[in-house]
This record gives C-alpha cells, sequence and structure tokens, in this order.
C-alpha cells in the first residue's frame, strides 16, 4: 500500500458522499428560498420552525443510519455476507414500527412541539399546517435512513449519492411546483417532501437489490438472533441519545431566536442554512472516517484504522478552510439569494461572521463523531454528547441576555468545540482494543 493510498480512499468514498450530502441543505435552502420572496417573514419563520420539529422527531432516530453503518462496515470488513442482509433487515423493522408510533401519536406531539417552541401566532398557524403534511412521512424518512446507512456500510457511496439526489432533486422539483406554480405555500413545502420520501423507498430497495449476493439465504433466526438485537439496541440507545441531545441543542437554538423576534428568527434560518452546508459537506470525510474504520475494526487491523484517520481528518481540515474563506468573500451575496426581506438581510449580515468561524470550529467534532460511529463505540459519543450539551446550554444561559443573538451563536460555537473535547480524550481507547 502507497503512502497516498488513504487519501484515495477516502476522497474515492467521501466525495460522492459530499455530493450527496449537499443535496440535503441544498433542499433546506429551497425551501427557504421559495417562502423567503412572500411578503411576510412569517413564511420563513414557519419553515424553519417547521423543519425544527422533524428534524427533532426524525434526528433523533438518526441511529438508524448511523448504527446500520457501523455494523454493515463491520460485516463487510469481517467478509459476513448473510450478516449485511441481516443487518439491513432488522434496521427496515424498527425504520417501521418507530413511523408507525409517529402517525399514532402525531396530536400530542404537534400540540407539545409547537407549545414548546412558542413562536408568535402567525408563525405557529403556518408550523402547524407544515406539521399536519409533513408527518405522514414517517415510515418512508426512517426507512430512507436504513437504507442510506447501509449502503455506505458495503462501500457504495455511488449508489447513495444516486439516493440522495433523487429524492432530493424531486422534492425541490415538486417543491417549486407546489410552492410557485400552485401556491400551495409551507403546505406545498410538507407534501413535495412527503412525496419524494416515498419515492426514494422504491428506489433504495431496488439499489439494495443489485448489491446484495444473489446467491444468498436471509434467515428468520439470523435477523432475530437476541445477541445481535440486543447490540443494535445498545449502539441505537446511545445514538438517539447523543442524537437527540443534538436536536434539543438546535431546537434551543430557535426558539431563543423566536423569542428575539420574527426577523432575527428569519436570518437565523438563513445562516442556518450555511450551517447545514458546513456539517453536511464535512460529514462527507466524517461518514468516509465511519465506513473504513468500521471495517478495519471488522477486519482488526490498527495500521489501517489509523491511516484512514488521519487522512480523512486531513482532507476534511482543508474543505472547512475553504468554507471559511467562501463565506469571507460571497457571504452577503449568498444570503441575498435566500430573500429580498432588506431587514431579514441586513441581520444577516450581522451575524455572518459566525459562518466564517464555524467550520474551523466544527470539524473536529464531526470527525471523531465519524471514528465512534465506525468503532460502534456509542457510549463515549452519549456522555460526550451529554457534557456538551450541559456547556452549551449553561453558555447560552449567560450569553443570550448579555450580548442577544450574538451570544446565542457564541453559545453554538462553545457546543461544538466541546462536543470534540470528551472524544479527543476518549480516543486512545479505540486505538487499546485494537491490540
Amino acid at each position: 500500500m502507497t503512502s497516498s493510498s488513504p487519501h484515495r480512499r477516502v476522497w474515492r468514498l467521501a466525495g460522492p458522499i459530499i455530493l450527496s450530502n449537499l443535496s440535503v441543505p441544498l433542499l433546506g435552502a429551497v425551501d427557504t428560498a421559495v417562502v423567503g420572496h412572500m411578503p411576510d417573514p412569517a413564511y420563513v419563520g414557519a419553515v424553519a420552525v417547521g423543519a425544527t420539529i422533524f428534524n427533532f422527531l426524525y434526528w433523533g432516530f438518526g441511529f438508524l443510519r448511523m448504527g446500520t453503518t457501523g455494523f454493515a462496515a463491520q460485516a463487510y470488513g469481517g467478509g459476513d455476507r448473510e450478516e449485511l442482509a441481516a443487518v439491513l433487515a432488522r434496521a427496515l423493522l424498527v425504520a417501521a414500527g418507530l413511523g408507525l408510533a409517529l402517525w399514532v401519536l402525531q396530536v400530542p406531539i404537534r400540540h407539545l412541539a409547537l407549545a414548546l417552541i412558542a413562536a408568535s401566532p402567525p408563525v405557529a398557524t403556518l408550523a402547524g399546517q407544515f406539521f399536519d403534511v409533513r408527518v405522514w412521512s414517517a415510515p418512508a424518512t426512517l426507512a430512507n435512513y436504513a437504507l442510506l446507512g447501509w449502503l455506505l456500510g458495503v462501500q457504495r457511496p455511488r449508489a447513495a449519492l444516486a439516493l440522495q439526489v433523487f429524492m432530493n432533486g424531486t422534492n425541490i422539483l415538486l417543491n417549486l411546483l407546489f410552492v410557485l406554480v400552485l401556491h400551495w405555500g409551507v403546505r406545498g413545502v410538507a407534501g413535495a417532501t412527503v412525496t419524494a420520501e416515498y419515492a426514494a423507498v422504491g428506489l433504495g430497495l431496488l439499489l439494495v437489490a443489485r448489491a446484495l449476493p444473489r446467491a444468498m439465504r436471509l434467515e428468520r433466526r439470523r435477523i432475530l438472533d437476541r445477541s445481535r438485537l440486543a447490540a443494535l439496541l445498545r449502539v441505537n440507545r446511545d445514538i438517539f441519545i447523543r442524537t437527540l441531545c443534538l436536536v434539543l441543542a438546535f431546537a434551543w437554538f430557535t426558539r431563543s431566536g423566536a423569542a428575539l423576534g420574527d426577523v432575527l428568527l428569519a436570518a437565523n434560518a438563513v445562516l442556518l442554512n450555511f450551517q447545514s452546508m458546513i456539517a453536511y459537506a464535512l460529514d462527507g470525510f466524517a461518514h468516509a472516517a465511519e465506513i473504513l474504520v468500521g471495517s478495519a475494526v471488522g477486519a482488526r487491523d490498527r495500521p489501517a484504522f489509523s491511516a484512514a484517520v488521519r487522512a480523512a481528518t486531513a482532507s476534511a481540515a482543508v474543505l472547512a478552510v475553504a468554507f471559511a474563506l467562501v463565506f469571507a468573500a460571497a457571504g452577503d451575496r449568498l444570503v441575498a439569494l435566500f430573500t429580498d426581506l432588506a431587514a431579514v438581510r441586513a441581520a444577516a449580515h450581522e451575524f455572518l461572521p459566525w459562518m466564517m468561524v464555524s467550520p474551523l470550529l466544527s470539524i473536529w467534532s464531526f470527525q471523531l463523531d465519524g471514528v465512534f460511529i465506525g468503532a460502534t463505540r456509542t457510549v463515549e459519543m452519549r456522555n460526550g454528547m451529554i457534557i456538551a450539551l450541559a456547556c452549551y446550554l449553561a453558555a447560552a444561559v449567560v450569553l443570550v441576555p448579555a450580548l442577544g443573538n450574538h451570544g446565542l451563536w457564541l453559545a453554538l460555537m462553545v457546543l461544538m468545540v466541546t462536543r470534540a473535547v470528551p472524544l479527543a480524550l476518549w480516543y486512545p481507547r479505540i486505538l487499546r482494543s485494537l491490540g
């Protein structure tokens, strides 16, 4: 193996993943843009609030993507083809059950979520309309998490790219049709997402069928194996708690922004689209680390593990610097693409410097998350995120009254840094486990 091989493997995996990941914030950008040109900032705020609610609901179950990637990568690295299929079957069963549960509980969830966000009455009314449509995508959304995680785990990044681009591209086209042509407002934004999610499940199943070996039996006994189910539930529990803490942090951010007024809520919604772009792009290298780390752990190959971590982190650092430079040079022009409301543009301009700082501080937590997910060391991830959430909330309580919206953004940067510190301290544990 040449010294450049780990870098080539990282880019081979990360390139398609970055492109597929960027289609997610691009979708959010289109959501914001189509309502950002309506005459009232309440529409932008409503989509931001609605997205926050479903981020809380759906990202909370993001373990279906992350846990599936880790287990699939380890089965792939260990050459266990039957377990590869069983990993996906277990994840899809969990996705179906959780999706149906969200359908059953949608009314209390709706009332509780809108009460906790505490937006202005116009924003709350429109956000409720968004919720009433979007909730019907629950089983499809969660199934897509499992399908995407499995495709990444078996090192099929191009198939993952095809799935994401198809889903989000369909969503964007329907968004434009439902909102700009049919004038369905925030219901149209939600309806476009629901339709695209179900279409993507069909494509995802076809992609998985092509990736699985044909001469292979999938036994019920294997799928329902107690020890493997217990491991799945343990990992999923830890990732759920970790993700719940992260979503709580962003929900607190949106709620605090809403308390500062509709204009700042809308400006923060625009800037959070930039934060999402940073996160999803840098996550391409984190996902590459997950895949390569999981495969190395499955094969118990410590040199391959260390080489993958070094290569993925170096590449991610270059991209983080590039993001900072782009926002420094063209941030105002990017804001203008999202809204033509002068007050929202002015507010976004004031807080734009945080987008220059964010990628340089966020990269470390993203990369370490990828390493720990690939190694399925989820207890450490969970505990580290609990520590980070506590630090973030303490910072927000002190900084927001003193510095207003700048304090809110500073608290978010505290979250990013404190996510990384505990994982960096616990990183040697993984190395020791590999001998």
